[in-house]
C-alpha cells in the first residue's frame, strides 16, 4: 500500500514539474513572439501564426561584405568605400502597412508573407546595405537573364532568380564556411548529384550557367518533393533530411511556419530574407536605391577552347588583366583551361576581345607554351602555382597591418595596392574571413615600406584619402640600403629612360626638365593596365603614349618604363 501511495506522490510530482516546465516554456515563447498577419489565405480567410520576432541578419550581412572584396566589384564599380562603411544612413523604417501592401501588390507565385523577421530583412537591406544593393542591382543586369532564362525553360517561377541574393549576393566567386561554392552555394556531393565537374582544374559550381541549370533542376526536384515554395527554399539551403525532421517533429505539418522552430537557425533566415530580397529588387526606388552600373562593360561572349591554356597567355597578349579573366570564368580555380580536342571547355571574354582573341589565337596560344606546360603536359599545377605566388615577394618591402574592425580585404589591398589574392596567399586566408586585431603581411613595392607602413595609423577615412595620393619612395639613402646587392644600388642610379634595361625591380624618381618621373621594371603578369592601377590618375595610354609604344601586347618583363605621375 505504501509503495502505491509513494508511486502515486512521486507521479503527482512529475506531472506537476512536468506542467510547470511547459507553463514556463509557453511563457517565454509568448514573450519573445509577436502576433503578425500572413499575406497566405485560405477559403477567403487570413491565417494567423506566432512568429518568432528574429534578428538573423548576422547570418547573411557577411555575403553581402564579402562580394564587395572581388576584383571585379572593385575596379569595376570604382566604389566608395567610405560610403559603404557607413551604416544606418537612414533612421527610420515604414510603417508596417506600407510593407504589406507592396508585397500584397506583387503578383507572386511563391508566398510572400510578412512578420518581424521579414521586416528585420528589409531593413537590413534599404537601411544598412543600400550600397551594396546597388551593385546587386547592376550585377543582376549581367545575372538575372541567365536565371530567368533557365526558370522558363523548366517552368519555374521568375521570383526565384533572387534566391542567389541571399545564398551569395551574387558573387560566383563565394564559399561557405560548411564549403558550399558559387552563386547557388553547391555543396560538393549536390553539385556532383547534377553532374557538376569538379576537379584539380574545375569547379563547375562556380559556373553561372551551369550552375543555374543545375539548381533550378535541384529546385524542380524539390517541389516535386515538398508542393510548397517555402519548404523547398528551406530544403535548399538545409537539405531536405532537415526539412523531413522539422515536418515530423512539428505533428507530420507542411508549413514552413509551424516548422520554423524544429528548423537550424540559419534556415529559418532563408525564407524571410528571400521574402525581402523580392521586395527590395521591386520597390528599391521607394528607398532611394537605384543600379549602380560597372564604370566598364560585362557584355561578354564566349568561345571555345581545345588545348590547354594559361590565363597569363591570353593576359599578357591581349592586355586583359588576369584578375578580369578570372572574374569572367571563376570555374577555373587554377588560371589553366585543361581543355583538349576530346573536351572542349568554354572561355569567356569581354565582347571587344573577342576578335582579338580570334586574330591572335595562335599566337596566345605558343606565348610561353613550354614554360606553362612543358611536352604539352600540366606538370606539377599545385607546386607552380606556389612558385608563381611566393615569388611576388622578391624585392618587395615587408609591412605589417593590424585589421581594424569594418576591414576587408577589399578595401585593405586598395589601400596597399596590391592584389586580393597575394593579400591571401601572403597571409593563408581561406574565405576572404580576417578579423579585427589579426596582423597581415603585406609586400610593396621595394622602396615603398616607409611611406605604406603609416597606413596602419590612419583612421579610416584617412586610409581612403590615401588612394588619391601618390605613394612616395624612401630617400636615396633608405633605398640604398635595401638594396640587395651594391650592383643593384648602382643600377638603380643608372635608369635614365624608358628603353634601359635596368636589373631594379623597383620603381624610382629622377627630375628632368622641372617634370618628375617614375620608373618601372614590368614584372612578370603584368600590363599596362595592371601597372596605371598603380599610379593613381594614370591611364595605360598615358602609360604607352609617354614610352612611344603603340601595341598593347609588346610589354617585355624587365624592361622599364618612364611614368609622369598627374599631381
Amino acid at each position: 500500500m505504501r509503495i502505491i501511495q509513494l508511486t502515486v506522490f512521486l507521479l503527482a510530482i512529475a506531472v506537476t514539474n512536468t506542467f510547470a516546465s511547459e507553463l514556463k516554456k509557453n511563457k517565454l515563447r509568448q514573450a519573445c513572439t509577436i502576433n503578425v498577419a500572413s499575406l497566405d489565405t485560405l477559403n477567403g480567410y487570413e491565417k494567423y501564426y506566432y512568429i518568432p520576432d528574429e534578428n538573423l541578419n548576422k547570418y547573411f550581412t557577411d555575403k553581402l561584405d564579402s562580394m564587395l572584396q572581388s576584383w571585379y566589384i572593385q575596379n569595376a564599380f570604382l566604389l566608395d568605400s567610405t560610403e559603404l562603411a557607413e551604416a544606418d544612413t537612414l533612421k527610420q523604417s515604414l510603417p508596417d502597412s506600407v510593407y504589406i501592401q507592396r508585397l500584397q501588390s506583387m503578383q507572386s507565385a511563391v508566398s510572400l508573407s510578412y512578420n518581424n523577421t521579414v521586416k528585420n530583412f528589409i531593413t537590413m537591406y534599404t537601411l544598412r546595405r543600400p550600397k551594396q544593393v546597388s551593385v546587386m542591382l547592376g550585377l543582376g543586369n549581367y545575372y538575372f537573364p541567365i536565371f530567368e532564362e533557365a526558370l522558363a525553360k523548366y517552368g519555374l517561377p521568375m521570383e526565384l532568380k533572387y534566391l542567389p541574393i541571399i545564398e551569395s549576393a551574387l558573387n560566383p566567386g563565394a564559399n561557405s564556411s560548411a564549403s558550399a561554392v558559387g552563386l547557388w552555394q553547391f555543396m560538393y556531393s549536390t553539385g556532383k548529384m547534377y553532374k557538376l565537374e569538379v576537379s584539380s582544374f574545375v569547379d563547375e559550381r562556380r559556373d553561372p550557367i551551369k550552375a543555374t541549370d543545375a539548381a533550378v533542376r535541384y529546385l524542380r526536384d524539390l517541389y516535386n518533393i515538398y508542393h510548397d515554395w517555402h519548404l523547398v527554399i528551406a530544403a535548399y539551403n538545409c537539405g531536405p533530411g532537415n526539412v523531413n525532421k522539422a515536418i515530423k517533429r512539428s505533428g507530420d505539418v507542411k508549413d514552413y511556419w509551424k516548422i520554423y522552430y524544429h528548423l537550424p537557425k540559419e534556415t529559418r533566415g532563408y525564407v524571410p530574407a528571400f521574402i525581402a530580397a523580392n521586395y527590395v529588387m521591386n520597390f528599391y526606388q521607394s528607398h532611394n536605391i537605384f543600379p549602380k552600373s560597372p564604370d566598364f562593360p560585362i557584355i561578354t561572349d564566349t568561345l571555345m577552347v581545345n588545348e590547354y591554356l594559361h590565363f597569363d597567355q591570353i593576359s599578357e597578349v591581349l592586355g586583359v588583366p588576369v584578375e578580369e579573366i578570372r572574374s569572367l570564368n571563376p570555374q577555373y580555380i587554377r588560371d589553366i583551361i585543361p581543355a583538349s580536342k576530346d573536351k572542349p571547355y568554354g572561355l569567356v571574354l569581354p565582347q571587344e576581345q573577342i576578335m582579338a582573341y580570334l586574330d591572335n589565337e595562335s599566337r596566345i596560344h605558343n606565348h610561353r607554351r613550354e614554360e606553362f606546360f612543358p611536352n604539352n603536359e600540366i606538370v606539377n599545377p599545385q607546386n607552380s602555382y606556389a612558385r608563381q605566388n611566393s615569388s611576388n615577394i622578391k624585392g618587395r618591402d615587408k609591412v605589417i597591418y593590424t585589421v581594424k574592425s569594418g576591414d576587408n580585404l577589399g578595401v585593405i589591398s586598395s589601400w596597399f595596392k596590391v592584389r586580393m589574392n597575394d593579400l591571401r596567399y601572403w597571409n593563408k586566408i581561406h574565405h576572404n574571413f580576417i578579423k579585427a586585431g589579426q596582423k597581415l603581411y603585406v609586400y610593396v613595392p621595394e622602396g615603398y615600406g616607409e611611406f605604406y607602413s603609416k597606413i596602419s595609423k590612419m583612421s579610416f577615412t584617412e586610409k581612403q584619402k590615401s588612394l588619391s595620393k601618390k605613394p612616395t619612395i624612401n630617400s636615396a639613402q633608405n633605398l640604398a640600403n635595401t638594396a640587395k646587392t651594391k650592383q643593384t644600388a648602382k643600377a638603380l642610379a643608372k635608369v635614365t629612360d624608358s628603353g634601359n634595361k635596368s636589373s631594379s625591380s623597383v620603381k624610382t624618381k629622377e627630375q628632368s626638365s622641372g617634370n618628375e618621373y617614375v620608373y618601372y621594371k614590368v614584372r612578370k603578369g603584368d600590363n599596362f593596365w595592371t601597372i596605371a592601377k598603380k599610379f593613381p590618375g594614370i591611364s595605360n595610354h598615358d602609360i604607352m603614349r609617354l614610352n612611344n609604344i603603340k601595341e598593347a601586347n609588346s610589354l617585355k618583363i624587365g624592361q622599364v618604363l618612364k611614368i609622369s605621375p598627374k599631381a
